[in-house]
Order: structure tokens, then C-alpha cells, then sequence
């Protein structure tokens, strides 16, 4: 008969060795500053096929209209990782507890600018004067809408910028009733609206802009402090997301279309557009940083001696 010793010495093996339970998986919760947009989709891939469980993690994630209320939140404490765009960086540069880990993508290729289907407009020059549909003030369309009138030399009052959020129901309901004379949509949502022909395509965001960090990861200070591995450990697995649906588009598209609510002709489309646009390494790209320098002084967030290493980190990068 076994003494009662040995009997706890064999149930303590055994517990170890169970799946799942020698260690609980780090809680992580992650914003996404537009639903819908496909380059902010492999978070919601890595949980549905397991990657981040895979390593070590218990992500869940939270859509916000808009990238001013993910950092809001963020600063508040209730998200601990955002993925967003790199002028988020000005959030950190105004005191936000905030720093940027990752960039994931240079250009604004999945960032476009629509019209309705039936617009006279055909060309970037004629949105000069017009309503243009931005999510919220402070947000990254905001911000696009503000660098096309300085890039055209429109001055300030070049556009008048419309708050409407940045739902694709909303946008096409603006154009519906000529609210709006154009709006800044994800590129799958324009692509939704061109098939029932409310709205099209007119430009690209990354004409005009360049590279500015257009996708980037973003994490809290505390986070940082008091989970630095589950960080590292959300990267990996961001990385491992990206390059599975980089050899498997049929399963990628299959998911994002049941993620979206879009039609999978529609997110096979979406899907040739902005694969290539995905980093394999989360490196921060210096035109990038050089760009988003030159707009955080021009919008008066950072002064022209300031040093962008403040703003981002890569100390949580993937050995």
C-alpha cells in the first residue's frame, strides 16, 4: 500500500504533466482601431487557429470606431495591446502612457479614399472644398484627411472634415444622403460598396502619404512592466499569424469573409492587395519614423529637436 506521501508525490506528476495545466495562458486583451480593416485581422486569425494559444496567451480582442478612442482606452488601462497606425505615436508624444513595439506595415496600401458611385469626382484635385468622412477627431482619418489639404497645398479649410465613425453602414448612409462627398475606407469595404455600386474606389491613401508606419503595434506601459514575455510572446505570434496566412489564402479569406460580414470575392481581392504590404519582422522602417517626425511637428505634438526613439520600442521584437 502506498503511504499517503508517496500517493500526493504521484498526483503532483500527474497534474504536471495534464495539458493546460502546469501553466495558465496569460490574459492579454488587444484593441483594434477599425473592425474591419484586413491588415488588423491577423489577431483575430491568430485566435481562431490557435497560434497565440499556442503560445502561451488568452487574447481577447476589443474593435473601437476609431484610433483616438483605442488609445483613450488604452491610456485608461482597459486594453493592454492596440494595433493601429503609427501616428498613434502622437498620443505618446502629448504624454499617453503608450509606446509603439511594432511595425507591421510601411504604406497605407488597405487605406483608401471613396466616392459614391455616381460621383462627378474622379481625381484627387476634385475633393478640394468638398465634406470628406472621418471616424472621429484626433483618428488616423482625421489625420488623412489633413495631410491631403496640406499635400495639395489647400490650406487649412481645404476640406471640411465630417465625424461620422468609421463603420462601412454609416459611410455608404452618407452617401446616400449627400452628407458626405467622400469618405476614408478600409480598401475590402470600398471593394463591398464598388459590387452593389454605392460607392468606388478614387485613390489610394499611400499616394499621398508614403511610407508612415501604417500599421503598428502598440503596447501600455504597464503592460510592458508587469507582462513583458506575454508581449514577446503576442509578436511571435503575430508573426507566425501573418506568415500562415501568407501560404494559406483559401483559409485566410474563408475567415476574414466570416469575420467582416464581406462577401470572400471581396476579401480574395482585398487579400492580393495588402499581403505583400506585411513585414516579416516588425522592424521599424527610418522613412517611416522620418515621415511621421515631419507630420508630428507640423501638427505642433513634437518639436523639430525632438528625438522619435521616445515614441517606440523594440525591445520586445522576437529574438
Amino acid at each position: 500500500m502506498q503511504s499517503p506521501a508517496r500517493k500526493a508525490a504521484f498526483l503532483a506528476l500527474a497534474l504536471l504533466a495534464a495539458p493546460g495545466l502546469a501553466r495558465a495562458a496569460t490574459p492579454l486583451t488587444v484593441g483594434k482601431s477599425i473592425a474591419t480593416a484586413s491588415v488588423m485581422l491577423p489577431v483575430n486569425l491568430g485566435v481562431e487557429f490557435g497560434i497565440f494559444q499556442k503560445h502561451g496567451l488568452d487574447v481577447k480582442v476589443a474593435d473601437f470606431t476609431g484610433g483616438s478612442k483605442l488609445m483613450q482606452a488604452m491610456a485608461a488601462g482597459s486594453v493592454d495591446i492596440g494595433i493601429a497606425t503609427g501616428t498613434g505615436m502622437g498620443f505618446t508624444a502629448k504624454g499617453a502612457p503608450i509606446l509603439a513595439i511594432c511595425e507591421y506595415e510601411a504604406k497605407m496600401y488597405p487605406t483608401a479614399i471613396a466616392v459614391p458611385w455616381d460621383s462627378p469626382i474622379h481625381d484627387l484635385d476634385g475633393l478640394k472644398g468638398k465634406r470628406i468622412g472621418v471616424s472621429s477627431p484626433g483618428s488616423f482619418t482625421d489625420w488623412v484627411a489633413d495631410q491631403l489639404a496640406r499635400q495639395r497645398g489647400w490650406g487649412p479649410d481645404g476640406v471640411t472634415k465630417v465625424a461620422i465613425g468609421n463603420g462601412l453602414a454609416s459611410g455608404v448612409a452618407g452617401f446616400r444622403t449627400n452628407t458626405i462627398d467622400a469618405d476614408i475606407f478600409s480598401t475590402a469595404e470600398i471593394f463591398e460598396m464598388e459590387e452593389k455600386h454605392e460607392g468606388r474606389l478614387l485613390a489610394d491613401v499611400a499616394d499621398f502619404t508614403g511610407n508612415l508606419a501604417a500599421g503598428a503595434i502598440f503596447a501600455t506601459k504597464d503592460a510592458m512592466a508587469n507582462k513583458p514575455d506575454a508581449i514577446r510572446a503576442f509578436l511571435a505570434g503575430w508573426l507566425e499569424t501573418v506568415e500562415f496566412i501568407r501560404h494559406h489564402k483559401d483559409e485566410a479569406v474563408a475567415a476574414e469573409a466570416k469575420l467582416t460580414g464581406l462577401a470572400p470575392s471581396v476579401m480574395a481581392r482585398d487579400y492580393d492587395l495588402v499581403m505583400p504590404s506585411f513585414t516579416h519582422d516588425c522592424r521599424f522602417d527610418a522613412q517611416s519614423l522620418a515621415n511621421l517626425k515631419d507630420t508630428l511637428v507640423e501638427q505642433k505634438f513634437l518639436s523639430d529637436g525632438a528625438d522619435m526613439k521616445t515614441l517606440y520600442t523594440d525591445a520586445f521584437m522576437p529574438k
